[in-house]
């Protein structure tokens, strides 16, 4: 079993790109020094989030104690999340504020749907000599990759997030018409889906901003390791068949998700206008709402309402 800790906030420098611009004479010393402090209040803000530094319901489920009916609700609530995030990334697109911004929100949205990320020159499917054991835990390279953009890659009906986390039902019993909608939705599931357009696609910018690298820097703190460690030992003692490549590619390409996030954050900070309230409220409202969520799993959990829905 692979070990994961709680993670801890790794902090944030300034980049080589902000460096460039100081060399450069687009910006001052001043200006880098405050976007220092500022990044030093990211982190104290947002990136020491209850839920990111200790999250109860992954903790659990890490060690793989988890029985085909604990397994069936999480699956089910999760790919309502994961289905219902299309509309807020599409209006994270539609809301953006610079060509730039779209750009890096189309990546995630059009990957989410099914465009394989493409790296240069690199052809899709040349790592197809892979066994099917390794095409699982490292993505099967017809449908997967974590690096790139998905400007020139190819769209796959196959390659769409929500069509992993299908097949992942499929063998545990679960079907389409049991999947991916609201109507599946426990209350504290809906409550983070309603949030995450309201804040991740917000039609203030300034919001978005900071609902977007709070949610994305969540996404890479661990909780993803911690996941796939669970299904691995779940895969091991009963379901070997179990697909994972949904879980085991994100908790690969999340670090990616947010480097793109703190390019943004940069354009959007010395940008004129940055209102820096906004941004931590964005960001503390949607940390808030990815606690509902994971905290409903866990009172759902301990108090034995595995059902589904």
């Amino acid at each position: 079993m692979t070990t994961a800790t709680v993670s801890h906030p790794r902090g944030f420098g300034i980049s080589d790109r902000v460096q460039a611009r100081l060399r450069a004479g687009e910006l001052t010393q001043a200006q880098v020094d405050r976007f220092r402090d500022f990044l030093g209040e990211v982190d104290r803000e947002l990136m020491h989030h209850p839920i990111i530094l200790q999250n109860p319901y992954t903790s659990w489920f890490q060690h793989g104690d988890v029985s085909d009916d604990e397994l069936r609700a999480f699956v089910q609530q999760f790919s309502v999340f994961s289905n219902d995030f299309l509309v807020a990334a599409l209006l994270r697109v539609i809301n953006a504020e610079s060509l730039e911004q779209a750009h890096a929100s189309k990546e995630i949205l059009l990957n989410e749907l099914g465009v394989i990320y493409r790296k240069g020159d690199k052809v899709v499917g040349e790592r197809s000599s892979l066994n099917p054991e390794d095409k699982d835990r490292e993505g099967d390279p017809d449908l997967v990759s974590t690096e790139g953009t998905v400007d020139g890659g190819v769209f796959r009906f196959r390659a769409a997030h929500f069509e992993w986390l299908l097949r992942i039902g499929e063998h545990l019993g679960l079907g389409f018409s049991q999947l991916g909608k609201r109507k599946h939705a426990r209350p504290t599931t809906l409550h983070f889906c309603d949030e995450l357009r309201r804040l991740y696609g917000s039609d203030d910018a300034q919001i978005a901003e900071g609902a977007s690298f709070a949610v994305e820097n969540w996404a890479a703190a661990g909780f993803w390791q911690e996941l796939e460690d669970g299904l691995v030992q779940v895969k091991k003692a009963r379901h070997p068949n179990l697909p994972l490549a949904f879980f085991t590619w994100h908790n690969r390409v999340e670090g990616q998700h947010a480097g793109h996030t703190l390019e943004e954050l940069e354009e959007t900070y010395f940008s004129p206008g940055f209102d820096k309230g906004k941004f931590f409220q964005g960001g503390r409202e949607i940390l808030e709402a990815v606690a509902v969520f994971w905290d409903g799993l866990h009172r759902d959990r301990v108090s034995g309402n595995t059902r589904l829905v």
